[in-house]
């Protein structure tokens, strides 16, 4: 997948928060009670440009198109995290690094789930 813009990442928010697919309009009116104002042109063409990247799928078989999210919130963090990582030299040096700067909570959270995978 890779990395979002700014407007992207702002498209993307919104379309992972919702609970269904959404239309450009939708997606629009979320962006506005964020206080983000965007022609419905831009708009479309930032969904168009997140489609292309494997970002949205969309319905076409309805008008409006409605767009829906092809991975969570979750699946992209973590695969950006993959990515950072396997772009390291030292990965051992990245993860002494984050490990030292999580908080007690997360750290327990981490062990619990590497226990698990073990």
């Amino acid at each position: 997948m890779g990395t979002l813009g700014e407007l992207e990442r702002a498209v993307m928010d919104a379309l992972w928060d919702a609970d269904d697919s959404l239309s450009a309009y939708d997606v629009q009116h979320r962006l506005e009670a964020d206080g983000r104002t965007l022609a419905a042109t831009t708009l479309l063409t930032v969904l168009a440009r997140l489609e292309k990247k494997g970002f949205v799928t969309s319905e076409r078989s309805s008008r409006p198109h409605r767009y829906t999210a092809v991975a969570s919130r979750a699946d992209h963090v973590a695969e950006l995290m993959h990515s950072v990582l396997g772009d390291s030299a030292d990965r051992t040096a990245v993860l002494e690094r984050f490990v030292g700067g999580v908080s007690a909570e997360d750290a327990a959270i981490l062990r619990q789930l590497l226990g698990r995978s073990s």
